[in-house]
């Protein structure tokens, strides 16, 4: 018997060869030693060029340190299209699904979705079929901020027009010799404390406080910010009567330069006209009342010293006692006072009423039901 042994020789897979110009090498070259082009582009011109001095692409890989399949590509690629072909990319994963940005805004202003009040990046998704990146991306390039709302009132005082021009006057266009003060008061701070202590700011963790917290009375602020240079004059005292609105009055008079004329802008609150404070007042005549329309403190600068006061030092503020946050809030405005800086009103009573017109409008079509 006899056993005949077969010898079976393995094709090896050889790259197709690449030939190159002088032209074309020359270019190649150029594009593998440029530091102006891409690295992507330098290392495929590489990559032919090693192709073009016969290497394997196994061989290309271990000395561009990368892929032995992104070298067959790119091999592959040039052999194709040449050096148009290994400069544009290859397109990657799935074509980008079309987004109807008509239906995605029509949806997103004019309607809600079930058993919500607002839209969310998540359920628009759901709705259009698409991700959630996509609805934000085509959100935020029309100014869509669906998870906002912004609380409003327009006033509806009868002299809001006289009222208006009468105080931005004052701002754009103070009087000589006098001082403009923005005064107000805000009501119930509270000295607030923490039912346990809460760990510090550090890094990777932010800080802690308790939501709960325990109630150690109130005060009231009292402020008039001076709109020259931004100073305020505060008072802090149990109760806002027409009392303590007088002692405040005093002591704005022993704080200020006896020769200027006093302009104070104040709301509509009854204890600001209160009898007793009106006869005051007259006996005092180098202070002048301006009042804001009704429903329009906004128009009062010294609101914006309250919301800095809140942010900066009342609302995360820890305080066992109403001594101890008295004593927080004069040391805010002595700080506050040593380098004080003025609000600076832009907005022309013109503008604004413009707006307040517009608002009007807008209001009285929705409530007739036309605006959509």
């Amino acid at each position: 018997m006899f056993y005949f042994g077969f010898h079976w020789s393995e094709k090896l897979r050889v790259a197709q060869t690449i030939e190159l110009t002088d032209e074309q090498r020359s270019e190649l070259t150029r594009l593998a030693r440029s530091k102006l082009t891409s690295v992507r582009l330098t290392q495929r011109a590489q990559i032919v060029l090693l192709a073009a001095q016969g290497l394997q692409n196994k061989d290309i890989a271990g000395q561009l340190g990368i892929g032995r399949v992104q070298v067959a590509r790119w091999r592959q690629r040039y052999l194709e299209g040449g050096l148009q072909g290994i400069e544009r990319d290859l397109p990657r994963g799935a074509p980008p699904v079309k987004v109807d940005v008509a239906q995605l805004v029509a949806l997103t202003t004019q309607t809600t979705p079930e058993a919500a009040t607002h839209w969310s990046t998540r359920k628009m998704a759901a709705v259009l079929k698409v991700s959630p990146s996509t609805v934000m991306r085509h959100w935020q390039a029309h100014g869509l901020k669906p998870h906002i709302v912004r609380g409003f009132k327009v006033s509806r005082d009868p002299q809001f027009v006289e009222k208006l021009e009468d105080i931005v006057g004052l701002y754009m266009s103070p009087p000589e010799h006098a001082l403009v003060l923005c005064c107000d008061e805000k009501s119930q701070v509270q000295a607030l404390d923490r039912t346990q202590p809460g760990l510090p700011l550090k890094k990777g963790r932010a800080q802690t406080m308790t939501h709960d917290y325990k109630r150690h009375g109130t005060t009231t602020l009292f402020a008039a910010l001076n709109v020259l240079d931004g100073k305020v004059i505060g008072q802090c005292q149990q109760r806002h009567t027409h009392a303590e609105w007088l002692k405040f009055l005093r002591q704005i008079d022993r704080e200020t330069p006896k020769g200027k004329t006093l302009h104070l802008i104040a709301d509509n609150y009854a204890t600001h006209k209160h009898p007793a404070v009106q006869q005051w007042l007259s006996k005092h005549p180098r202070f002048n009342m301006h009042f804001t329309p009704t429903s329009a403190s906004w128009l009062n600068m010294v609101e914006r010293f309250f919301r800095d006061i809140t942010t900066e030092r009342l609302r995360r503020g820890v305080f066992t006692s109403v001594p101890e946050l008295e004593a927080a809030i004069d040391e805010y405005v002595c700080h506050h006072n040593t380098n004080p800086k003025p609000f600076i009103w832009t907005k022309s009573a013109r503008d604004i009423l413009q707006k307040v017109i517009r608002a009007n409008s807008n209001l009285s079509s929705k409530q007739n039901g036309t605006l959509h």
